[in-house]
């Protein structure tokens, strides 16, 4: 009887791609964390000002895009919003609800986080534009977008 496809061993290519995206991975949160000190911020602080710096969500849609409690989110944006970065306002759609929103100085805190990751653009920038476009679209199929 043939070995199922799921209990066959990763061939090393595939072991090699995991352990190329884990080390990505591993780099990316560490210029992450180092960029959200420059700014005095947590990285889950940081994490969520970025969200919020592209559209107002709930407290609770915040919590699944960060993984994480809604009682950690409300502490988090607490802190964020006792720095100005954030505001709670009612939603538009349903106003028994609250979304937080980043203000102008959170938005310009976000950019500016954005724009400080290092890992993020000097390794992409030696690539071609075309190497760029098949990594993109790679990542796009793994993640099923």
């Amino acid at each position: 009887m043939a070995t199922p496809p799921t209990a066959r061993r990763p061939d090393p290519l595939t072991l090699e791609v995991v352990e190329l995206i884990g080390e990505v991975v591993a780099r990316f949160h560490a210029d992450y964390e180092e960029a959200a000190a420059e700014h005095a911020l947590t990285g889950a602080q940081a994490r969520l000002l970025s969200l919020l710096s592209l559209e107002p969500l709930p407290m609770r849609r915040l919590a699944q895009r960060l993984k994480c409690e809604p009682s950690n989110v409300t502490g988090i944006v607490d802190r964020l919003e006792a720095r100005g970065l954030v505001e709670r306002r009612p939603d538009p759609a349903d106003r028994r609800v609250k979304v937080a929103a980043a203000t102008d100085e959170g938005r310009r805190v976000a950019r500016s986080l954005r724009e400080s990751l290092r890992f993020a653009r000097e390794p992409l920038a030696g690539l071609s534009e075309r190497e760029r476009v098949a990594l993109r679209d790679g990542l796009r199929r793994m993640l099923g977008e």
